[in-house]
């Protein structure tokens, strides 16, 4: 039981990381316009020596945003509820933390998932069809490994729940 957890609790810490990383930076997509190289992410768009805000108000943009922070959040959350459930934190008795962190590492999964979608979706409709140089980058490719991570530290939990509840119901008989 304690290995899954530990094993959980491990890819949600990285799982975190990378969502901070991948949401704070500017690589979400390199392009080659009037013969620069270009790149953007969810808060800024950058040309050679500077960077802007994006200005407009994008819908896919602030559902996006909006989806990673609350995914963060979320895998925040279940990293402190995955915390007292291995040191056997007993201030909720009829709580399962084990449980609660498992749901909150897929409700994290899930978001990220979302707005990676929403990203991947618009992204290919809009610059797919109007520039020919564009690619994904490395803070793109960090959120979907969060989402790996994520749903990892889900299943481990669930596994180190099942573990602890099997017991309880075979005794009860």
């Amino acid at each position: 039981m304690y290995s899954f957890m530990g094993g959980g609790l491990f890819c949600a810490g990285v799982g975190n990381i990378l969502l901070i990383v991948s949401t704070a930076t500017d690589y979400w997509m390199q392009y080659r316009q009037s013969s620069n190289y270009m790149h953007q992410g969810l808060w800024r768009y950058c040309m050679p020596g500077k960077c802007f805000p994006h200005s407009d108000s994008i819908a896919h943009l602030d559902a996006t945003r909006a989806l990673m922070i609350l995914s963060l959040l979320a895998c925040f959350i279940g990293i402190i509820i995955g915390i007292m459930a291995f040191i056997h934190y007993s201030s909720f008795d009829r709580f399962d933390k084990t449980f609660a962190a498992g749901i909150l590492f897929f409700i994290s999964c899930f978001l990220v998932f979302l707005a990676m979608a929403v990203y991947t979706g618009v992204t290919i409709n809009y610059y797919g069809k109007r520039y020919g140089n564009w690619r994904f980058s490395w803070s793109y490719i960090i959120g979907w490994v969060s989402v790996v991570l994520t749903f990892f530290s889900g299943i481990f939990y669930m596994c180190a729940y099942r573990m602890h509840e099997c017991p309880r119901s075979t005794n009860s008989h």
